[in-house]
């Protein structure tokens, strides 16, 4: 026979004790996953590394990360329209809309291991299927992974990936080859892009740019050491960067120092796909506080060594 005098304690112990248990025996995403994705209202998925929150899909639309905020600055990381949002998609002299992020048919569903995946399905205009992946890898960096599909043969298919952020950020660099980080000065042109090789160059300027509304004149910069690019702010030390593997990304892109845009840009594939051919491309984005070159270097270096023997190697 059980102790009456128990009665008492035991149900203490239990009214106490048992909202800790149970929220133990039913843990939140948030304590599994502290880099994961969280499903907010109007279709939008909010985020917090501890280092970095803000949203992705905002009021439903794929303009990439946005209200980004550097927690121990306060610093607000993004511009107009956001980080890692897909802009233009082009195939040899023709694009598909405007821009990616006012494609009508595509659905944002966050994954089991909390990334959250863009999808659009190929349509009679537009004759490829189009997936984004967006993965949290640490605190401060995140990985993006497209795979596209081809249901017609295309030529020359690239996928434009912009990063706008705030005017703090006024500073760009591409890693360009035998120059190190070459900051994109105004008496170099109002828009610049760096090509990866001599192959390269042609695609740029097969007539996609030149496609209205808001055609680009490229000026063509150094070639790159490695598809890699920053923007500093001088008051709070901190570095915003965008890379991409070598064999995935044609170009690196931006406006001259202080231009208004303040952004990013990379020319992902730049490939042709045969009727049914899937291709993947790669990019990541870092947050960095008081980074010299060097150590933004070896932060690509390790980020491509998970890439199968890339043809281009970074240029120290």
């Amino acid at each position: 026979m059980a102790n009456r005098s128990m009665i008492p304690v035991v149900m203490v112990f239990a009214l106490v004790f048992a909202p800790v248990f149970a929220a133990d025996a039913q843990p939140t995403t948030a304590r599994i996953n502290p880099l994961a994705f969280h499903q907010a209202d109007n279709n939008e998925f909010t985020f917090d590394t501890t280092v970095l929150r803000g949203k992705l899909h905002a009021n439903g639309k794929p303009t990439g990360l946005t209200e980004v905020i550097h927690v121990p600055t306060g610093r607000r990381l993004d511009g107009s329209v956001g980080i890692l949002s897909f802009y233009r998609v082009f195939t040899a002299n023709k694009r598909y809309g405007t821009a990616a992020w006012d494609w009508p048919n595509g659905k944002a569903t966050r994954l089991p291991d909390g990334a959250v995946e863009y999808a659009w399905p190929a349509t009679d205009d537009r004759p490829v299927e189009f997936k984004a992946i967006y993965l949290w890898k640490n605190p401060t960096t995140i990985d993006v992974e497209i795979t596209v599909t081809a249901r017609a043969e295309v030529k020359g298919f690239e996928s434009f990936l912009a990063s706008y952020f705030d005017k703090a950020f006024a500073t760009p660099a591409a890693y360009a080859d035998k120059a190190g980080f070459l900051v994109a000065k105004k008496d170099a042109g109002d828009w610049q892009m760096f090509p990866r090789d001599e192959k390269s160059a042609p695609l740029i300027q097969d007539g996609r740019w030149k496609i209205e509304p808001n055609p680009v004149d490229w000026a063509i910069r150094p070639q790159l050491a490695a598809p890699l690019a920053v923007r500093r702010d001088a008051e709070s030390k901190l570095a915003v960067i965008v890379m991409a593997p070598p064999e995935d990304c044609f170009a690196v892109a931006m406006p001259y120092e202080g231009e208004q845009h303040y952004s990013l840009y990379l020319s992902l594939l730049g490939r042709d796909l045969k009727v049914g051919q899937t291709l993947k491309a790669h990019a990541r984005f870092v947050v960095a506080e008081s980074v010299s070159d060097a150590e933004i270097i070896e932060r690509y270096t390790q980020y491509i060594r998970q890439f199968p023997s890339p043809s281009v190697s970074p240029q120290k």
